[in-house]
């Protein structure tokens, strides 16, 4: 059966993996182009960022379309995204990895966080980045950008498959963010990569463990020795992992 949303159960899983994890993972499986490239947070949170994908697609901006009395049009895509991705979910917006203008700004990010949403990705920039940084929604950006959207992007379309940072990103795939970046996971394999990952958690806090505790990697990472995996079995059922 073909996953349709994103249960509760992976959800509280992918908090707790990294996305470097999450990418081996997803190497694993074949796929090697999910980390949005050059894209970061504009603050740490303490916690990762997890929900399906809403898109935001701009082109070019062209100036005889996108004077500033166009946020007076009710119907202007930036504005209608901000008011209909829903709780739960990260708005992503291809901005064609250009910073110079912004994504968006403190306000229009302030709303999505009243609204339940549960980040903002951005291949471009973010103006007003200390205010939004302030903000407990986890965003991420190439870098702070002051100019207004309007200077360098349109809004042309919502909820459509786009390209962030290098990354196919179709509506319902799956966002996990860290202190590191954002990892992008087609939604039909996620309860499977979150399980994987899970497991590499595990096995990757043993190895840190042994590690720390003066452990040659060789024959650890990997395991290959007989020693090493019964190391490990006995390492999790002490830690119940």
């Amino acid at each position: 059966m073909t996953t349709s949303e994103l249960s509760a159960a992976t959800r509280e899983k992918l908090m707790r993996v990294s996305t470097a994890t999450l990418c081996t993972a997803l190497f694993k499986e074949g796929l090697r182009n999910q980390f949005i490239q050059d894209v970061g947070p504009v603050a740490r949170k303490d916690k990762n960022m997890v929900g399906q994908a809403y898109t935001l697609r701009y082109i070019p901006a062209r100036e005889d379309l996108n004077p500033i009395s166009v946020f007076q049009d009710p119907t202007h895509p930036q504005r209608v995204g901000v008011e209909e991705c829903p709780p739960g979910h990260v708005m992503v917006i291809d901005s064609r990895k250009d910073p110079r203008a912004a994504s968006a700004g403190s306000i229009l990010v302030t709303r999505m966080q009243q609204r339940g949403v549960a980040g903002v990705v951005t291949d471009g920039g973010f103006r007003d980045a200390p205010e939004i940084g302030a903000l407990l929604i986890p965003c991420y950006h190439n870098r702070p950008s002051a100019p207004t959207n309007l200077t360098r992007h349109q809004a042309i379309e919502l909820n459509t498959p786009i390209g962030c940072g290098d990354v196919a990103v179709f509506p319902g795939d799956v966002i996990v963010g860290d202190g590191e970046g954002v990892v992008v996971i087609p939604l039909h394999m996620v309860d499977a990569i979150a399980a994987e990952a899970t497991e590499m958690t595990a096995f990757e806090d043993f190895v840190t463990e042994r590690i720390q505790q003066g452990s040659t990697v060789i024959g650890l990472y990997p395991a290959t020795t007989e020693e090493a995996r019964a190391d490990y079995a006995a390492w999790r059922d002490r830690h119940g992992r």
